[in-house]
């Protein structure tokens, strides 16, 4: 029987680093401040790279490390809330550059939950179409969408991409083993970013130009967050005939060291199994889950044969979980 396995993982961020003392030089706050309440202590920025830039830069680590011809990709997908552009999709200018001609290309936009969604869709998409190899990668340039006055949402984050190769094949332990999707529409208005302005009159090019920057409820998302991610988590593992003790490690979206610790508590599981790596990436949104699961890989924390739940949140509102056998 084929299992579908994360064959490589590989991460990119542009090397340009903001850390807390440099926000205070043009905002009111202090690295006390934004420790204490978010775990962050630096972030990567982007200063002349675009969303497809970094994407394109893990995607070519990615063949690095696997050697796989790129007309073997039978599918790339970049999840993200800060594409180039509204068309051509990011995963396709990523599909012309790396020359993978092969490849049906699209972004999908779930904002900080991207990454899990687009794990099922990818998991979808090998078992009913006949594909055999894809590209999931998550990249965001959300400095750009920002607004560096609003201390509430521009300390919290940062620039980068993650991503991993995917394939569907016989000899193989690893299995995509269940997944909890969900998605709050009533409570979109808590988290929202690029809302166009409609136009009041004809010709308008100030509103045809104008797009709003950032804006979130921190207060709101944080009760969904604590409040809908242990659920899903619970709900992915029950799908999977599993209990809590079987999963090694939760691979969380990293908004909030504060969110990921009170689901530990909730969950009622040990705080180690819950890496963290928020104070060196800061919020990374689509990039966050692989961006961590490429650190923990790296540094053997996470190895072979281990069952790993990995969950996102955010935008939509937005949470989803995905239990695989790495």
């Amino acid at each position: 029987m084929e299992n579908i396995e994360i064959s490589y993982t590989a991460r990119y961020v542009p090397p340009e680093v903001i850390d807390n003392q440099r926000l205070t030089e043009f905002m009111d706050t202090s690295d006390e401040w934004i420790s204490q309440r978010t775990g962050i202590k630096k972030r990567h920025i982007s200063l002349n790279e675009s969303t497809a830039d970094l994407a394109e830069k893990v995607a070519e680590k990615l063949l690095i490390k696997s050697g796989w011809n790129p007309n073997s990709l039978d599918l790339i997908i970049v999840a993200t809330m800060s594409p180039n552009s509204f068309t051509p999709a990011t995963a396709a200018i990523v599909q012309g550059r790396i020359s993978a001609d092969n490849a049906v290309c699209f972004d999908i936009s779930a904002a900080c939950s991207g990454y899990i969604y687009g794990l099922s869709i990818v998991e979808a998409m090998l078992r009913n179409m006949n594909l055999k190899r894809a590209m999931l990668i998550g990249s965001e340039n959300l400095s750009k969408l920002i607004d560096w006055n609003d201390r509430s949402t521009a300390v919290l984050f940062g620039d980068g991409a993650a991503g991993a190769l995917i394939e569907l094949k016989e000899d193989t332990n690893s299995k995509f083993i269940s997944s909890d999707l969900k998605t709050i529409g009533n409570e979109a208005e808590f988290l929202t970013a690029g809302i166009t302005n409609p136009l009041e009159k004809f010709p308008d090019l100030d509103s045809i130009r104008k797009y709003t920057t950032f804006k979130m409820d921190g207060r709101r998302v944080y009760t969904f967050a604590t409040r809908e991610v242990p659920q899903s988590i619970l709900r992915a593992v029950q799908k999977a005939n599993f209990s809590l003790e079987d999963i090694d490690y939760f691979i969380l979206h990293q908004a909030n060291s504060r969110i990921i610790r009170q689901v530990a508590k909730k969950l009622k599981q040990n705080e180690e199994k819950f890496p963290i790596n928020i104070d060196s990436f800061g919020n990374t949104s689509a990039a966050s889950e692989p961006l961590l699961l490429d650190e923990l890989i790296e540094n053997g924390i996470v190895k072979r044969g281990m069952t790993l739940a990995l969950s996102g949140f955010g935008g939509g509102l937005t949470v989803g979980t995905h239990i695989i056998k790495y």
